[in-house]
Parts: C-alpha cells; structure tokens; sequence
C-alpha cells in the first residue's frame, strides 16, 4: 500500500487528469507502472515543468495526450508555483521565487482560483 506517489507529467488538467506515459512522435514500448501507482494511492503529487519545450501549457483544461489517471491528482509543483487541486478546481496556493501572478495566468491554459497565502 503506497500512501504518496510523486511522478512527472506532460499534462495535468484543471480537474486533476494526469497525462504522463506518452511523449508524442517518440517510439513507446508501453505504459510502465505509473497507471498502477496512481489507482492505488492515497495521494498524488506531480512535479514538472510549467511549460513544455515549445512553450505549450502543461497545466491544461483537458488532456490531450493519453491519460494515466482521471482525476487522480491532488497537488503540482510546477516551475512557477504550487497548485491544489481538490472537487475538480484547481487553486494557486504559491508562486515560486520571482514570479508573478500575470506571469503564470499568461502561461497556464487551465482556469484556475487564486488562494495565496
């Protein structure tokens, strides 16, 4: 029984769908254990960059890649801040050092509540 399961992602939506086993064009030889983790734990932290290398948003209104779970995760720790997720909203709780709200408003296509501390 696992408690806490911290994965990367490629795309998380605003309700808490994880998108992460699937790069797209790149050869994949299956799922991996993360579709396992994610059924089974009592919550869920995904790590990440907040944006991908071509600068698309991976804080999403809805996945576009594969999902590994639906509604599965309970917080992200993006690049630009720190995200909570809980009765399908998505709520900013933290910007990370230097960075300000308009910044991640202008880089984050799933909509979002402020609730900074």
């Amino acid at each position: 029984h696992i408690d806490l399961a911290i994965l990367g992602a490629l795309q998380v939506s605003e309700k808490g769908d994880l998108a992460n086993w699937m790069v797209p064009g790149k050869m994949v030889k299956g799922m991996g254990g993360a579709m396992d983790l994610v059924a089974g734990v009592k919550q869920v932290v995904v790590i990440m960059d907040h944006n991908a290398k071509d600068g698309a948003a991976k804080l999403v209104k809805e996945c576009s890649l594969p999902l590994t779970g639906t509604r599965v995760v309970d917080m992200v720790i993006t690049t630009l801040g720190v995200f909570t997720i809980e009765d399908d909203k998505l709520t900013l709780i933290e910007l990370a050092d230097g960075v300000t709200l308009d910044e991640v408003k202008a880089n984050t296509e799933a909509n979002f509540t402020v609730g900074l501390k």
